[in-house]
């Protein structure tokens, strides 16, 4: 599924265990305010609600509003476990194990905060991701410039902001079961702080 991407595209400088990089609780964020009130607002014009699945997530999903039922998946007990919009949280590392444990069709929307570019096998997480959404739910990748570069693989470090959004398009493309995704830039070009970029696709009405 990946063969389109060079040899050690998905390598990384640390390759310990992602469980142990995040042991620690980091009760912070990894983009500014300007960042922040861009993915708030994009989750809001979207209109996400219903069942939502947060991926890769932490103590804060940024939601203006929280959905009816918020699921967080993420790699900290205690980062999820203060989240005060979740409803139900998980603990997996999808490095190690892509497979979410959740019954197709089961959710109504999937977000990926500014994590994308950890993923080592991110085609694989994407085709679950289509596997768990209801058709016309969308999946919502949203990334910056701002990253742990020893985790970061070596393919995102190598390439630019407007490649980045080619990288996670073709992520989805290879996936299946996705219309074609679009990419914008949710800050203002002129903007001072951390940029925000978006992907965002749809889950088929029609099965792969």
């Amino acid at each position: 599924m990946v063969s389109e991407f060079p040899p050690s595209f998905f390598d990384r400088a640390d390759e310990t265990d992602d469980l142990d990089f995040y042991d620690q609780p980091r009760l912070v964020t990894h983009i500014d305010d300007g960042a922040i009130a861009a993915v708030g607002a994009l989750y809001g014009e979207l209109g996400l609600d219903g069942r939502v699945l947060d991926l890769m997530s932490s103590w804060v999903s940024h939601f203006e509003r929280a959905p009816d039922h918020l699921t967080v998946l993420g790699l900290n007990e205690a980062e999820l476990a203060a989240n005060p919009q979740a409803a139900e949280r998980v603990v997996q590392d999808l490095n190690s194990d892509p497979v979410l444990p959740f019954a197709d069709r089961s959710f109504d929307a999937a977000t990926c905060c500014v994590s994308i570019d950890y993923l080592t096998r991110p085609v694989e997480v994407l085709v679950e991701v289509a596997r768990v959404l209801r058709p016309g739910g969308p999946v919502v990748i949203t990334y910056s410039d701002r990253c742990f570069p020893t985790k970061t693989i070596r393919g995102w470090l190598a390439t630019d902001d407007e490649t980045h959004g080619e990288i996670v398009r073709a992520y989805v493309r290879l996936a299946g079961g996705f219309d074609p995704a679009d990419v914008t830039l949710r800050t203002p070009v002129r903007h001072r702080g951390d940029p925000l970029w978006a992907v965002v696709a749809r889950r088929s009405a029609v099965s792969p």
